[in-house]
């Protein structure tokens, strides 16, 4: 069985592209790779328990935020430096979906809301990969109140009625039981997708970043974690 965990950005003006993402975790190696995690978390926060206050949170880390405020900038790329290396050592599946807001919004008279449609895009992905390895999956998402009701119902009516409302629509049976959210921090594979959407909304389709030491360092992990792992995006319209 593999656990499969995903983000997404908040979409505004200043971020014009709707970004959801997610890894593959199985379950015989999930110990391990959090065990692996806690350590990275130990190194940077001296503390391997999960709460607000030990949590990797990509932006804060970026922007040395929140919990990384006044933590020195080599400090803070080192976690995403490490944690990518997690990702290429042990060949973690990555899945992203990229939903252009304006032209999507531009090309159907009725859109459906992008964190719907984007939640339907990264369903359908992980049940395609779940397909290719004849296994089930169960499903964890970062809680938000105000989509959390809908986008379970949304799911529920996709298993119901045998496949997504797409023409093309995939079937999720694969997909076990329900959608299950929870707070990121309680979460390390969550977080993990937090750093995966934070890169992709930040460098992909960008050819090029600031000259400045940090950009150069985190444009560089999202790179190698393309190049390195089954990697896919999925981009609407």
């Amino acid at each position: 069985m593999q656990l499969c965990y995903f983000d997404e950005n908040k979409h505004s003006a200043e971020n014009p592209n709707f970004w959801i993402g997610g890894l593959f975790i199985p379950e015989n190696h999930a110990i391990e790779f959090e065990s692996t995690l806690s350590d990275i978390a130990f190194n940077f926060f001296s503390s391997r328990t999960m709460t607000v206050h030990s949590e990797f949170h990509a932006k804060d880390l970026f922007h040395g935020k929140g919990n990384a405020k006044k933590r020195q900038l080599d400090e803070r790329v080192r976690v995403f430096q490490e944690i990518t290396q997690f990702i290429c050592d042990n060949q973690i599946p990555v899945r992203m979906v990229k939903i252009d807001v304006v032209r999507h919004k531009s090309r159907y008279a009725h859109p459906m809301p992008e964190y719907h449609l984007g939640l339907m895009l990264m369903l359908e992905s992980f049940a395609h990969y779940l397909d290719s390895k004849d296994e089930i999956g169960l499903v964890f998402g970062d809680y938000e109140s105000d989509e959390m009701t809908k986008a379970v119902v949304d799911f529920s009516e996709y298993k119901s009625d045998g496949k997504t409302p797409m023409y093309f629509g995939r079937p999720l049976g694969r997909i076990i039981d329900t959608v299950y959210f929870t707070q990121s921090h309680h979460s390390r594979f969550l977080q993990v997708a937090d750093l995966l959407v934070y890169m992709a909304g930040r460098y992909e389709g960008k050819t090029e970043v600031a000259d400045k030491w940090h950009e150069i360092e985190v444009k560089a992990c999202w790179e190698k974690i393309k190049a390195s792992t089954d990697f896919v995006i999925k981009h609407w319209p």
